[in-house]
């Protein structure tokens, strides 16, 4: 980065950019969409099970809304990939919305209705992974076309807080929806998926990437090759799939909120909360201060933290306590984010970034979802505080093999 450009306020340069103030918008309005959704299936499935099943069997249920979102991703995110670096990646956006607005239109009616059943909110959330398997890499490819090369450590730091200042409305928001009625939730989640439609659809600047030469099938084993090849973006990226796949605890949040803390629904959407607002502060802090040396090292240490915040939060009987330690745990795992991120996208060259970018979120999905379902199943035979305490552990020990296995992350340093 010029030191033009580091010397001025990361807002001033960005707000020079009327077109990534739209791809913002968008990506804000739809997080806050996702994260409400997400915190109000959650609830349900919960609530529902809770007539019948136990408290470990019903978090399993909640748990399963993880793994059905990630199948398909399994199955698409390479194809998805392609696709963005082939075509319009507004255009492909455009397409994962219309599914994401369709899903939450039947979920909506089937909560106002009273036909909400677990079975239909299982199949809403593998639709929703349909949509979001092609939506995360067209998404993540966009974002560098925004913005001149200089910018982009910045505007990344941007997209992060834009994801975590959702993370941090959302539950809030959902839980409060929630107490009121379902229904109210995913009618609010549909109203922001069409605005975010829309302030995509007012983007000006040309957003299809140039096509590369070659078979769908030969574009797809170059960006797994690249990936592959280069250590420092393959560590980084196998870093978070391994420590968060463990130490995810989100999954139980229902289950703490209810049988371990006696906090309710809105205790709830305070707990989900938390991770968010410590990630909020974390990106705000980017913004304005972002990391120049030790690249490698920060990232590592936010890993570790983060595992160390989640053995707090599974020893912890108070609420206060608790929303502290998921607070730290997400400005840690922000950090190591954004030192990834930057780390990823600065490496790669944009005709391939649609490619990467599914590597990535195929690996970060597997690590969110599949982590979910690790903690769901955990708790079935652990329980919802013994399986986190499991993962934050492990968390740990992770940290420490991936700084052994991969010396280049460990030793990268600027974000230039």
């Amino acid at each position: 980065m010029s030191d033009a450009v580091s010397a001025l306020p990361s807002a001033r340069a960005l707000l020079r950019e009327a077109d990534y103030l739209k791809f913002w918008a968008s990506r804000w309005m739809g997080s806050l969409g996702s994260q409400i959704q997400s915190v109000t299936m959650g609830w349900q499935i919960y609530a529902i099970s809770r007539h019948t099943l136990s408290v470990g069997a019903s978090a399993f249920n909640v748990s399963l809304v993880g793994l059905i979102t990630f199948a398909p991703l399994f199955f698409l995110a390479l194809p998805a990939g392609e696709t963005a670096d082939r075509h319009d990646r507004r255009k492909v956006l455009m397409f994962c919305y219309a599914g994401e607005i369709a899903t939450v239109a039947v979920l909506s009616w089937a909560a106002f209705s009273g036909a909400a059943t677990v079975p239909l909110l299982l199949g809403s959330a593998l639709a929703f992974g349909a949509s979001r398997a092609f939506f995360s890499p067209a998404m993540t490819a966009l974002g560098p076309m925004m913005v001149p090369r200089a910018l982009l450590p910045r505007a990344i730091a941007w997209n992060s807080l834009a994801w975590q200042s959702a993370s941090v409305a959302g539950p809030a928001i959902g839980g409060a929806l929630v107490a009121i009625s379902p229904g109210a939730a995913f009618a609010t989640t549909l109203a922001l998926y069409v605005a975010a439609a829309f302030a995509l659809l007012s983007i000006r600047r040309p957003t299809k990437p140039q096509v590369q030469p070659g078979s769908r099938l030969e574009l797809v084993k170059e960006g797994l090759n690249y990936v592959w090849s280069h250590k420092v973006v393959f560590g980084a990226i196998s870093l978070d799939l391994a420590a968060v796949i463990l130490g995810g605890a989100t999954a139980l949040l229902p289950a703490f909120a209810r049988d371990v803390l006696h906090v309710g629904a809105q205790g709830f959407g305070v707990l989900r909360a938390g991770p968010a607002l410590g990630a909020t502060v974390v990106g705000l802090f980017l913004t304005l201060h972002p990391i120049r040396r030790r690249a490698g090292l920060t990232m590592f240490a936010g890993v570790a933290t983060f595992g160390a915040a989640t053995v707090v939060f599974g020893l912890s009987k108070l609420l206060w306590l608790s929303v502290i330690a998921l607070a730290i745990l997400g400005g840690a795992d922000a950090l190591s984010v954004f030192v990834r991120q930057t780390l990823v996208q600065l490496m790669t060259p944009d005709a391939m970034r649609g490619r990467v970018a599914a590597v990535s979120t195929l690996f970060i999905s597997a690590s969110n979802e599949l982590g979910e379902f690790e903690s769901g199943l955990a708790a079935r035979f652990l329980g919802a505080v013994g399986a986190v305490l499991f993962g934050g552990v492990g968390a740990l020990i992770v940290t420490g093999v991936w700084a052994w296995a991969f010396p280049a992350l460990r030793k990268a340093d600027r974000l230039e």
